[in-house]
């Protein structure tokens, strides 16, 4: 029977065997190395290494078989607890590593041995093949510097020796390249090499007629043979249609290709990433200067491609040109996994990865990207949240996704605390230990990575969990913190908002899974804090241009000081700086007062004093620390005298200067914009598709954080906005901010009146408009009707300032319209490169904000207000807000007339009129 022990007692005994199997390894590893050590001195010190580093070293004993040489521990006797390993070398088994017990243990993984030696054994078998296969080769290399040494005054050519050493040690790697050299000669139409091949048993010609002529009969068994005497020909032959270069080539070619003969067994086999990472590990150390530009180099590269990184065709065919086998290794020396996991690395990873690889391997662009990082990262594969939840009994959670929508939204919160309060397995704790104990006491984000996030056309952007750790305390403090925030993200997964989205997508029965990204916070310390200069988002198509002169090729930036969270958050009460690269001079805000009213006020940091993610006011943190923060002049201006200037470095007043943020020394000075610029063309081109990218800055270096495919409107030509219209039938118009986008014949309009949302006082009732709009997104007619109402819909923050609600509150409407008045401080965010934003574009709904009391402008409030209201109707059960919330038949009250909305962002313009139906 299995001993319990209790968490903490188990980490601390799994942090143990570790300890004890690292020392085992690397005593064998010290034995190995010595430059005299016998084969009999390798042996021996592998049977004294093994005990210590088994749970039960007093009753451990050893046997080591090979080649019919046997080596055991003192008073050794074989027991029936035992566990073996072959040694293998060159796929030949060459003898045998048996580790007994001599007494009856409790119960483990398998029999009384911990899966962990299952793992042991096998290393220390597969090491000493390895050593035995480098004596082999060292010894062949022996004979043949003796051999070269004769070649001149025997006239024997180099490939020869190399032949007859082959012939001696390996016979079927000779036959091998012996047939592959008969293939060779035969695909370069050499007669003489079909004529060996028909002798051979081997009929080419006879084969290829027999396909023709009988295609639905199986074909003839030949059997075919390599004799010596028949390679001794191939050879014969070869040399006199080829140079003893060429021989030479193709033969070091077929050896070396050989080599990766055992690679490309694990990858195509359904073995566990345990046994792929032991393979590649092997590749990179015995591989060396094994340069293939073959169908077995491209087989194993999209294999371990489709098995880590992505199984979408369009995916692998770019990675393929990028990807090498080496990158693997490197990859997988930063993954937590189980000794049976054959999951992925997710969408984020595999888009970073690929980014990181294209920019790596286009020396082009070295002076403007050769300088770009990414942050250093570990990943947990994606099935690890399966045996996240069979080690705490979750089954039923899986079937989540199918309950209602409303039963989901209810018992979500429930499944995150029980997700917090639960226990992890010993494997993943540990290997989190290793984690923490490579980022050391620097800040962190666990980010989610699932298999459905980041693809094309549905980018998932922020519909899972990103959480920030401070990262600080005791080891044991940070892993509970660090276990604590994977587990909330693991439970974002059973989120309503995913769950209706996937939904909508016609996704909801795909097995996700989540992986998950732990990264290092870009930054510096400041004082108390931690944060980046500067952090955005980038998109190469602008889909929301703010000026003729903008076009969708000169892309869009999203930028905000500190943090970037609050680039893809839609905020109820501050704003980011958007820039378009292409046209950097062109801004959003032109006048003084627009760049005041519309400059960052708050900033996103960690709080390193009180273990935290926190949001202050910038002025605050630059009178406590300003002169900290490397780059921070390139982002400042002074407002003086009516005036907006950039500062001189040296000539700050960090207490009294009023700052604003304006990132105007970033784009006239320096080489930001070009790089951010170069990047993302450099992507799209590559990636053949428009990109979305999140990057951070600490002042000196550029960090790419994320990429993957942007999401963008189709349409790209405006609608023909109609002269001859009747006034009464024109319900809005609009000459800012106009975004291409075709909307549908609209029915009902769902109308949040900005006095009326104003007029509310109770917290509850304003949460309440959120629900209605919730039940009527269900009720009315899909893509049929537009909402329409005050403020930032879906922001962080004051509720007063928009509709409180998520995607799955509005995605089935066709359109969603912000108003600004006057009068009640509503102001629309220019909210594209939000999350929220992408969620529109996705769903193909279009956004427009409003600005009624603008010249010019014009808005039917009367039609809006005083129409019949059908929300007690539908909805009796807060009839109490009808003052507030109008539902409006359109057909109803017009006579069967429509709502159509017009827009064209060339010409700026928007309007909303009444018309027959098409």
């Amino acid at each position: 029977m299995a001993v319990e022990h209790d968490p903490v007692e188990k980490l601390l005994l799994d942090l143990q065997e570790r300890a004890k199997e690292l020392n085992c390894l690397y005593r064998i590893e010290e034995v190995m190395n010595r430059p005299d050590a016998t084969l009999d001195d390798v042996c021996e010190g592998i049977i004294a290494a093994i005990p210590p580093g088994w749970q039960y070293p007093d009753i451990c004993e050893a046997k080591l078989t090979l080649y019919e040489k046997v080596y055991t521990s003192r008073d050794f006797h074989e027991t029936q607890w035992v566990q073996n390993a072959e040694i293998r070398v060159q796929d030949k088994t060459v003898g045998m590593l048996s580790v007994y017990y001599t007494e009856e243990m409790p119960q483990a993984d398998h029999g009384p041995f911990l899966k962990e030696e299952t793992k042991l054994i096998r290393t220390i078998a597969d090491r000493l093949g390895h050593f035995l296969m480098y004596r082999k080769v060292k010894g062949m290399f022996g004979e043949w510097r003796a051999a070269e040494e004769d070649l001149d005054g025997e006239g024997i050519k180099e490939w020869q020796v190399v032949l007859d050493l082959l012939h001696q040690t390996d016979r079927n790697l000779f036959l091998t390249v012996s047939l592959k050299m008969l293939n060779f000669l035969c695909w370069s139409g050499i007669s003489e090499a079909e004529k060996l091949r028909r002798s051979s048993g081997a009929d080419r010609k006879s084969d290829e007629d027999q396909i023709e002529k009988d295609s639905n009969r199986p074909q003839q068994v030949r059997k075919f043979t390599i004799s010596n005497e028949l390679s001794k020909k191939i050879f014969s032959l070869a040399s006199e249609h080829l140079t003893d270069d060429e021989i030479s080539s193709k033969i070091e070619h077929w050896i070396q290709e050989d080599k990766l003969n055992f690679l490309i067994q694990v990858v195509n086999r359904n073995l566990s990433i345990s046994e792929v990472a032991d393979a590649i590990r092997r590749y990179h150390h015995i591989g060396d200067g094994v340069e293939l530009h073959s169908p077995s180099r491209r087989g194993v590269l999209v294999s371990l491609i489709r098995r880590f990184l992505s199984v979408q065709l369009n995916y692998i065919n770019i990675a393929k040109n990028y990807l090498e086998i080496t990158d693997f290794y490197d990859l997988l020396e930063h993954v937590i996994f189980s000794s049976e996991s054959h999951g992925k690395l997710g969408g984020k990873a595999a888009g970073l990865t690929l980014a990181s690889q294209i920019i790596r391997k286009s020396p082009e662009h070295a002076d403007l990207l050769g300088d770009i990082k990414i942050p250093r990262t570990w990943y947990i594969t994606s099935d690890m949240i399966l045996h996240f939840m069979h080690y705490n009994n979750f089954a039923e959670v899986v079937e989540q996704k199918y309950k209602d929508i409303n039963q989901i939204r209810f018992e979500y919160p429930h499944i995150v605390q029980t997700f917090k309060n639960s226990h992890f397995p010993p494997e993943m704790v540990a290997g989190l230990s290793v984690a923490l104990d490579d980022f050391e006491e620097r800040p962190l984000i666990v980010r989610s990575s699932s298999l459905l996030e980041d693809g094309v056309g549905m980018a998932f952007s922020g519909k899972y969990k990103s959480l920030f750790l401070a990262n600080q305390g005791t080891k044991q403090q940070r892993l509970e913190a660090l276990m604590d925030a994977i587990a909330e993200v693991y439970a974002s997964v059973f989120s309503p908002d995913p769950i209706e989205y996937r939904t909508h997508n016609g996704l909801i029965d795909f097995d996700e899974e989540m992986a998950i990204m732990i990264q290092e916070v870009v930054g510096n310390r400041v004082g108390d804090y931690f944060l980046p200069t500067f952090a955005g988002v980038g998109f190469s198509r602008n889909e929301f241009r703010w000026s003729p002169r903008i076009k969708r090729e000169n892309g869009l930036l999203r930028l905000v000081p500190g943090l970037g969270t609050r680039a893809v958050d839609r905020l109820s009460d501050d704003y980011p700086i958007l820039i378009a690269p292409g046209q950097p001079d062109l801004r959003a805000n032109t006048s003084i007062d627009e760049q005041l009213r519309y400059s960052p006020r708050q900033i996103d940091v960690i709080n390193l004093k009180e273990n935290s993610f926190y949001t202050m006011g910038i002025n605050d943190l630059l009178k406590e620390a300003g002169s900290q923060i490397p780059g921070i002049t390139k982002i400042l201006s002074v407002h003086k005298d009516d005036q907006i200037k950039k500062p001189i470095a040296f000539n700050i007043d960090y207490e009294n200067d009023d700052l604003i943020v304006t990132f105007d020394g970033l784009v006239s000075d320096g080489k930001f914009i070009p790089q951010v610029r170069t990047l993302m063309k450099l992507l799209e081109k590559e990636l053949d598709r428009p990109v979305d990218i999140e990057f951070a800055h600490d002042g000196k270096n550029f960090y790419l954080l994320q990429c993957r495919p942007q999401s963008y409107v189709e349409q790209d030509t405006g609608d023909k906005i109609p002269r001859e219209i009747e006034p009464d039938d024109v319900i809005f118009s609009a000459h800012k901010y106009i975004s291409n986008g075709k909307v549908p014949e609209i029915t009902h309009i769902v109308y949040v009146d900005p006095g009326g949302y104003a007029d509310i006082n109770e917290l509850n009732e304003l949460l309440a408009v959120g629900r209605v709009v919730n039940k009527l997104n269900k009720l009315l007619p899909e893509h049929g009707f537009i909402l329409m109402g005050p403020g930032r819909w879906g922001s962080r923050g004051d509720i007063k300032l928009g509709v409180n609600v998520t995607y799955s509150d509005i995605n089935n409407t066709a359109m969603l319209i912000e108003i600004a008045r006057q009068k009640g401080n509503y102001v629309p965010d220019l909210s594209f490169g939000t999350h929220f934003f992408q969620d529109l574009v996705e769903s193909n709904i279009r956004y427009l904000p409003l600005y009624p009391d603008d010249p010019g402008i014009k808005f039917n409030e009367d039609f809006l207000l005083n129409s019949p209201n059908l929300l007690p109707e539908l909805l009796p059960d807060y009839a109490h807000l009808s003052e507030c919330v109008h539902v409006i038949d359109v057909p109803a009250v017009t006579g069967g007339k429509v709502l159509r909305v017009y827009l064209n962002a060339d010409q700026r313009e928007g309007v909303g009129v009444l018309e027959d139906p098409r």
